[in-house]
């Protein structure tokens, strides 16, 4: 088969690789020839292009959530199956990544019909470790069957198991909010609260993700999946994730803007705080969690005086 990846980013050139090493032929496009070029030279094993002709099995768009609708908008590249690798939600319109694919390339965002077809990808998949070939496993949700087992066997490999979901607003919810939730772990470790207190605020904040999915279409069971338990284990424990480590830093002390300007790249839980709270909202869906989360982001709630906050509300049942 045939893939492009949109998006040089570190996630989208492993994505290239995967679906090479698959025996499938890959290309990443870039912004510009000097992006191509600085990428080709890092990493010989891939093809990077500014242009692609002629159509693709699958185009991936491995972008920033908030960047998505611009990408969509500049590079128009005809495909079977239009895939979603980015995790967040868009800022204004509250629309899921394949929702905004559908908007843009045409059909009714939600409506599983007609338009585009597409494709969601989530899962724990951090990629440094998935570019060294160690073991992991992800899914691909899609309304069609056929849609998510074509992501499916781009992307397989005996080192990355790739499952499939008809659940596609489960898949993407579980996604977008978990980057949220590795934020508020992150402030815990930074504050030193504990592996107790750890666990049962990523438990907690899963139950008010599950809620807020099964509100919006998603099936509860999602959630303890890879996209959902799955992916917020890896994000919330692992070093390697830029949202935890902003946690981390805005735990220690740092203001949210000297927390940014301390990561390597976009951290997405950022702008999912308010936007996940703007769903809730409209959803009636309570999450203490997240909004302690953007309070901490974006009011100037100390990260200390959060957890206080969360263990004295009211007792109730779980």
């Amino acid at each position: 088969m045939r893939a492009v990846v949109v998006g040089a980013t570190s996630w989208g050139r492993t994505l290239a690789a995967l679906a090479a090493r698959a025996g499938n032929e890959a290309v990443v496009l870039c912004r510009s020839a000097e992006e191509a070029e600085r990428c080709a030279a890092a990493e010989p094993e891939i093809s990077f292009a500014v242009h692609v002709d002629g159509p693709a099995d699958a185009v991936i768009w491995a972008v920033p959530a908030q960047r998505m609708r611009e990408n969509l908008r500049s590079a128009r590249v005809p495909a079977a199956v239009h895939a979603s690798a980015a995790k967040g939600i868009e800022r204004g319109t509250l629309l899921r990544m394949t929702e905004v694919i559908r908007e843009e390339l045409g059909g009714d965002p939600g409506s599983g019909t007609g338009g585009a077809r597409t494709a969601a990808l989530s899962g724990p998949n951090l990629a440094a470790e998935i570019a060294a070939g160690l073991p992991a496993a992800s899914v691909v949700a899609a309304d069609d069957p056929e849609d998510a087992e074509l992501v499916r066997d781009l992307l397989s490999s005996p080192s990355f198991r790739v499952y499939t979901n008809r659940d596609v607003a489960g898949v993407e919810l579980g996604g977008a909010l978990k980057n949220v939730t590795a934020i508020a772990a992150g402030m815990a470790v930074g504050l030193g609260a504990g592996d107790n207190a750890l666990a049962a605020l990523m438990t907690r904040a899963l139950a008010e993700s599950a809620r807020l999915g099964s509100a919006l279409g998603g099936r509860p069971i999602t959630f303890a999946g890879l996209s959902g338990m799955g992916d917020l284990l890896a994000t919330c424990m692992s070093p390697r994730s830029r949202n935890r480590a902003l946690g981390e830093r805005i735990g220690r002390g740092l203001s949210l803007d000297e927390a940014l300007a301390a990561s390597p790249g976009v951290v997405e839980g950022v702008e999912t705080a308010p936007v996940a709270l703007a769903l809730a909202e409209r959803a009636g869906v309570a999450m203490p969690v997240a909004s302690l989360v953007a309070r901490v982001l974006f009011d100037g709630l100390p990260p200390r005086d959060a957890i206080p906050m969360l263990m004295e509300r009211a007792p109730q049942e779980e």
